[in-house]
Order: C-alpha cells, then sequence, then structure tokens
C-alpha cells in the first residue's frame, strides 16, 4: 500500500495504485484516494453544514442494513447502544485506493437485540476521517483529531447521543491551548475531563509540554510539511472548557502513536503503540489526580508489541487486550488461523505443536491489582483484527467491529471487514442467567411476561432477536 498523504487537489486519473508504491513508510501515512466534494473549502476558515451524505459511495450504504467494512473509524456505547462513525473502505471501482466513509452517517448497534440502524446525523462536522479519537460521556460522544483528504486536525466536536436527532456541534471558543493536529491518538475520561494522550502529526505550534520526534520519512513526498510522534498530554475540561497541559511526574513513557488506552478508576492505562520502526510491549498508567507516571513490568511471555490493537476495561480490576499489528507486520493470530489449515494430514499434531510457541496470542486479560497478564482462550482465532474498535458492553462482553484482517501496509487488497465479534470475557450476572433461562423456555413462560417490571420486560422481548447468538 502506498503510504502518503494526498493532496486534495491531485487529479485522480495520477494518483498511483498501491502496487506502483516501493515506499517503507507505515501506517502514520496511508494513501486514501476520497471523494473530494466536500473537500475544497478552507479547512481552517470554512464551516460546513452536512445535511446529506457526501461520498462517492454513500449511495451504496443505503442498501445495507448493516454497516460497511471499515478500519480507522471510532465507536463508542452509551446505556445498550453502541455508536459507529467514520474511517475507511475500499473502494469498489478504484483499484486498491480507499473511501472515507461519509460524514454524517452514523450506525448504531442495540446490544440487547442484536438489530444495526443507520442515521443521518446533522451539523458542521467539517469532513470524513479515519484515526480519530472518540470517547463518550454522560450521553455526549466526544470527537477530536483524525486524518482527511489534507492532512491532520485538531477540531473537537461534540455528538448529543440522547437528544432526539444527531446534530454535530464544533466545541468552539475554548480557552487555552489546545493539541496539535494529529491522528492514532488516546484518551482517558476523568471527573468531566477529557485526557487525550500521544498521537501522530503535525509538529505543535507553541509551548507544549512533553516531547515530539520529528518523522523523516514523512515529508519525503507531497510536499508534506512533515510529521512525527509526541507523548504529550493535553486536558480538556468540559465544566470551564477550558485546554491545559498537567506538569507530570515520574518516567514518562515515549511518544508513539496507535497505541490504546484504558480508564480505570483514577488510572490512566496506555500499552504499546508504534514508535520509529518499533512497535510497543510496554505498559504504564498515569494517576489523573496527582499526573504521576508509572511503568509496569511486562513479563517476556507476555503479549508482543503491537500497534493499532484495543484495550477494554472490563471490570474495576481487569482490562482486555486484543488484536493489532507486529513489528514483524504480522496481524496477530492470522497466524493461528493458517495453522490449523496447513496442520491438516500428516504429522499434523506434531506440527501444530511446533508452532504453537511460534505464533504470538492476539487476546490477553490484564488484572490491574496483580500487575499479571494472562492469555485469553477465544473461539475467534481465526478472525485477526487491527485498527479496529472495542466497547464494553453491559452484561461482560466486550463488542469488537471491524477493523482490517491482514496486513493493511502490503500490495494486496485490505480485507477491510464489518464482522461483529464478541467475547465473553467476565462471568455473566445473575440477572443473565435468569434473561437466558427464560429465554429458552419462553414457549412455557411468556404467559407470565406481564407480571414482570416493565424495564426487565423491554429486555426480554428486545433479547428475543438475539437467543443463544453470543460469542465466546
Amino acid at each position: 500500500m502506498a503510504e502518503r498523504d494526498v493532496d486534495m487537489e491531485e487529479d485522480a486519473a495520477d494518483l498511483p495504485d498501491r502496487d506502483a508504491d516501493d515506499s517503507d513508510q507505515e501506517e502514520d501515512e496511508i494513501l486514501f484516494w476520497l471523494d473530494n466534494q466536500h473537500m475544497d473549502e478552507d479547512e481552517d476558515d470554512i464551516e460546513v453544514v452536512v445535511e446529506h451524505p457526501v461520498d462517492t459511495e454513500a449511495s451504496e450504504s443505503f442498501e445495507l442494513d448493516s454497516p460497511a467494512e471499515r478500519s480507522g473509524h471510532i465507536a463508542v456505547v452509551d446505556r445498550n447502544i453502541m455508536y459507529i462513525w467514520g474511517g475507511y473502505k475500499n473502494g469498489q471501482n478504484h483499484g486498491f485506493f480507499d473511501l472515507y466513509l461519509p460524514r454524517n452517517e452514523v450506525w448504531t448497534y442495540n446490544l440487547e437485540s442484536g438489530v444495526w440502524m443507520k442515521h443521518v446525523a446533522a451539523g458542521n462536522l467539517h469532513t470524513s476521517m479515519s484515526g480519530s479519537c472518540g470517547t463518550c460521556l454522560d450521553g455526549v460522544l466526544y470527537l477530536f483529531g483524525g486524518h482527511h483528504a489534507r492532512g491532520n486536525t485538531n477540531r473537537i466536536y461534540r455528538l448529543p447521543l440522547r437528544a432526539p436527532s444527531l446534530v454535530w456541534e464544533e466545541m468552539r471558543d475554548l480557552k487555552g491551548l489546545p493539541p496539535s493536529s494529529k491522528d492514532k491518538l488516546g484518551c482517558w475520561v476523568h471527573k468531566n475531563r477529557l485526557i487525550f494522550f500521544g498521537g501522530y502529526g503535525y509538529a505543535p505550534q507553541g509551548s507544549h509540554r512533553g516531547t515530539f520526534h520529528y518523522d523523516e520519512s514523512s515529508s519525503l513526498m507531497w510536499d508534506s510539511p512533515g510529521r512525527g510522534w509526541n507523548n504529550h498530554v493535553h486536558v480538556l475540561d468540559l465544566e470551564s472548557s477550558t485546554w491545559s497541559q498537567p506538569i507530570t511526574q515520574g518516567n514518562t513513557p515515549s511518544p508513539r502513536a496507535a497505541h490504546a488506552c484504558a480508564t480505570v478508576g483514577n488510572r490512566g492505562y496506555v500499552f504499546g503503540g508504534r514508535f520509529k520502526n518499533y512497535r510497543l510491549n510496554d505498559l504504564y498508567y498515569i494517576d489523573l489526580e496527582t499526573w504521576e507516571w508509572h511503568e509496569m513490568s511486562v513479563p517476556q511471555q507476555g503479549p508482543v508489541g503491537r500497534s493499532w490493537h484495543s484495550f477494554t476495561p472490563v471490570s474495576s480490576d481487569h482490562i482486555f487486550l486484543f488484536g493489532g499489528f507486529t513489528t514483524e507486520r504480522e496481524t496477530l493470530s492470522e497466524f493461528m488461523a493458517w495453522r490449523r489449515c496447513f496442520c491438516d494430514g500428516f504429522m499434523a499434531a506434531l506440527v501444530a505443536e511446533m508452532l504453537l510457541f511460534a505464533v504470538p496470542d492476539d487476546a490477553w486479560l490484564y488484572c490491574v491489582s496483580r500487575n499479571e497478564w494472562k492469555p485469553f482462550k477465544h473461539s475467534h482465532t481465526e478472525s485477526p483484527r487491527l485498527w479496529h474498535t472495542a466497547c464494553s458492553g453491559p452484561d461482560g462482553e466486550v463488542f469488537v467491529f471491524g477493523g482490517c484482517a491482514n496486513n493493511l501496509l502490503s500490495h494486496q487488497r485490505a480485507a477491510h471487514s464489518n464482522e461483529l465479534l464478541i467475547f465473553n470475557v467476565q462471568p455473566k450476572s445473575l440477572v443473565r442467567f435468569c434473561m437466558e433461562t427464560v429465554l429458552q423456555h419462553r414457549e412455557r413462560l411468556s404467559c407470565h411476561w406481564d407480571c414482570l417490571p416493565k424495564h426487565l420486560l423491554l429486555s426480554l422481548k428486545q433479547r428475543m432477536s438475539r437467543v443463544n447468538t453470543l460469542g465466546s
């Protein structure tokens, strides 16, 4: 895959195919062939009100009953609904080029009924993007940064999810110095504050605390101003509408991008990510009240270095790590699937046993109180993922959506996915067990359902369409 930023004024006929490019630049600068109907405004000065889908393949998405395949999107959960926005997919008529998903298209997934629904959002979201940072607080989705046809942005938007209709609002007139323009960063939420960490993008303008490491390969093509990695910490206080940077202490993580963040109590954890030509397997947390960094040990037999993975809190003491991309350009778990196919026949058991030790596992459960990693067994070993999203559900599940199932940087067509993988990471609650039992015997018990409280009756009816469909 060619990995260079595309100038929005470039003639499509002159854009190179991935096969024609021998560049060794990696995920920090991916080539996108985009719809540029809405890209001819100056991104710093023009507000665009989106009322209809704007994408060369938008009409195709209207015919789908589930989201299109994608990578580099965002996903958040509010109550029992998961919201999906953005990212990019393979173009149907443009060879190996990719298309951003429409900027005003939001998909929802009901975690109880298993039903997808598409919504057309209004508002002033200025362009389609990938690699943005999305998080949800008190029923509002916040979207910061990302990469679009003209580079990176540091704009921030809010989308109230419980309003009668979905309307994007740009957060303007914020006080303080905002983060630099970047993508592939992480976020923690604590006490009505959004705390952003790291990312890949342009050199900061002004005085920013932390380190910016310039990527020398980023300006070799297309007259790019150059970009790099950073380890900046920026805080947006939603009550005062103010950006700030805390003075941190302790052993600060190196600059990085495509890492994954998780909030547990007053700790903000970060695992892995890419810095220079390495994909890291280090683990840090920052105390979100004292702003002190702590590095946690990762055992030699623990998870391998990776980027484009997910790190999802599933309880007050556990975080679920899944998928990603290694320094050796392995899409984690794809060799698991290959091993199973290869090992049919002569000496299958012996070969499988030998390869088992050579293949890094793709799913881990991290215990916070013990600083302990354990491989997590699941039934999705033949579904490798990178640059996907993962959200924790109300019943101990992790919902992994989309992402790429092969080497996104190779010269083959990217295997973007729209599959939903469900992991039962924590034991089911007593209410969940009772629900499943009632549904299993619904023919005998349904005549008594009206005696149940309204919220339980609604939950039972929603679950009717997905009895016994949950994954590992």
